[in-house]
């Protein structure tokens, strides 16, 4: 009888005390609740690699303003179900005046797991970047600054970014931003340091 009881009590500890707080005082889980939590975006994840250079490590001269200044070699994995859509971004955070935007690219088709060096994938879509170019902009730190970060970042979502096709040339990083929001089903970063 006893052991009975001390199993029926660890049970119940069990089942109260690892509920996260999902669940009702009872400690089974409330439907309504579970059904009006969605998923957190953050949870969703991509992994993002390229053969040029490993997370935190240095981008090759290539890949630079110093280079041939040409988008590095990128692949991609993890890209969830339902992705109709990737962009992908490239900020440099340490820049003097706040943020630097030297990439943003969308459009690309959603079953794409690879880009190149220097590709422009079939029917992808290129905004301004902060030289005021077109395109990819490589890496070019102030001389002597220590060596910036520039933050890669990959998008999948759930739909085209709904930017029209006479202001997509124009189109900033906030503008593909906001067409992404609430739409990013997952995304995957990869950094890179460059000084000069």
């Amino acid at each position: 009888m006893r052991r009975s009881l001390a199993i029926a009590a660890v049970a119940l500890t069990a089942a109260t005390g690892c509920g996260g707080g999902t669940g009702d005082a009872s400690g089974a889980a409330s439907p309504a609740r579970t059904a009006r939590t969605p998923a957190a975006p953050a949870a969703r994840h991509l992994t993002v690699t390229s053969t040029a250079y490993p997370d935190g490590g240095t981008v090759p001269r290539r890949f630079t303003c110093d280079g041939a200044d040409v988008s590095p070699p990128l692949a991609f994995s993890g890209v969830p179900a339902g992705t109709r859509s990737l962009a992908v971004t490239v900020r440099d955070l340490d820049a003097p005046g706040g943020t630097f935007t030297h990439w943003l690219i969308w459009d690309i088709d959603a079953g794409t797991r690879r880009l190149s060096a220097g590709a422009h994938p079939r029917g992808a879509v290129e905004g301004r970047n902060g030289f005021g170019r077109t395109g990819y902009g490589g890496p070019c730190p102030p001389h002597g600054d220590h060596p910036h970060h520039y933050v890669l970042t990959v998008y999948a979502a759930d739909r085209r970014p709904p930017l029209s096709p006479a202001a997509s040339a124009g189109a900033s990083p906030d503008d593909l931003r906001r067409a992404l929001s609430g739409h990013t089903l997952a995304t995957g970063t990869l950094t890179g340091r460059y000084g000069r």
